[in-house]
């Protein structure tokens, strides 16, 4: 008997001790409604990371829409420990840390080239301040691509958009619009197609592939593949949940996320060209539904407004908000940013 209770407990020590070596991971990942980048990449990424990494995981992966939260408190949701990875969508979380949106203002990255070393040159300050601020650890920095203007109206260019109400995303693109003449309108993604729709809006800007799949060619006539910005999404972790891991195990997690940001800058470029085809009707088109919208073509000269806006609106309208919560935060954009895009 003695021996059968003793074989019993060391079982039982063996089942706690294999119990206690699955890490849980809560993940709150992107939006539903954001499509092709979220249901072909995100979502098996951490389906199947723990067979990538070999760590012993259970991963529990939910979107935010999903599970009821908005994605403008990605922040709040990281710091609380709610979960232990949250997905932030730059533009929506940069309303409680402006400094994040820096990497990303309206005129900044012309096109994935200049947007992947303005990501680089800013990424160990980006993480600094997920640190200190919000006790998480920036794992991954990727775009969803080149957000672009949507028109329920005729548009030959930009001064088109003089008079017009154009749903935006974050102050930087709101000033922007309101130095060219039109009316800015904050308006969540999920409810832009319903306000093109009916006339609550003239214009929306997003990413062509984003707007296809959520049906905005079915309501809008014109499109125009100007970038004002390049929507930078990252990924990251509670500090808490993070220390939970070893070195070695922090280090296959690393590398996990380098390999799916890689994968992502490279896939959303090619959505992005594919849906730019997709929504004016030309071939090849084998990413998104086909549409028959208008291409307004883009001019030097609205390329060269956009460029020029960070220094005359986005720029210096993000520092003066940016400093009242990190005082020195415009100088160190310039030491960052200036080289790569060049400016002084």
């Amino acid at each position: 008997m003695r021996k059968l209770l003793s074989l019993t407990f060391g079982l039982s020590l063996l089942a706690g001790a294999a119990s206690a070596e699955d890490i849980p991971l809560r993940v709150a990942g992107n939006l539903l409604a954001t499509g092709l980048i979220q249901q072909n990449k995100e979502k098996p990424f951490f389906e199947n990371l723990a067979d990538t990494t070999g760590l012993p995981l259970t991963v529990d992966y939910k979107p935010m829409d999903v599970i009821g939260i908005k994605d403008s408190e990605g922040l709040r949701v990281l710091k609380s420990g709610l979960f232990d990875i949250v997905t932030l969508r730059i533009a929506q979380a940069s309303r409680d840390e402006p400094f994040l949106l820096g990497a990303d203002l309206v005129g900044v990255n012309a096109n994935y080239e200049t947007a992947r070393k303005v990501v680089d040159a800013y990424r160990e300050e980006f993480d600094k301040r997920l640190q200190n601020q919000f006790n998480g650890k920036l794992l991954a920095i990727w775009p969803f691509g080149p957000q672009v203007v949507f028109c329920n109206a005729e548009i030959h260019g930009l001064s088109d958009l003089q008079g017009k109400k154009v749903r935006v995303y974050d102050q930087s693109l709101a000033q922007f619009i309101e130095k060219i003449g039109g009316i800015p309108v904050t308006i969540s993604f999920g409810e832009t197609q319903q306000s093109l729709q009916r006339g609550v809006v003239d214009c929306a800007i997003t990413g062509p592939s984003s707007a296809n799949t959520a049906g905005w060619p079915e309501v809008a006539t014109h499109f125009m593949p100007l970038g004002f910005q390049i929507a930078l999404n990252a990924y990251a972790i509670n500090l808490d949940s993070w220390n939970k891991f070893t070195p070695e195990q922090q280090a296959k997690l690393t590398e996990a996320f380098k390999a799916l940001e890689d994968d992502i800058w490279g896939y959303s470029k090619e959505l992005f060209e594919d849906a730019s085809r997709c929504n004016v009707g030309r071939e090849p088109c084998t990413t998104v539904k086909k549409f028959a919208m208008t291409e307004v073509p883009v001019t030097d000269e609205d390329l060269k407004t956009v460029q020029g806006a960070v220094q005359t609106v986005s720029f210096p309208a993000w520092s003066q908000v940016c400093e009242k919560s990190y005082p020195g935060c415009g100088e160190l954009w310039k030491k960052l940013v200036g080289p790569t895009i060049g400016l002084q």
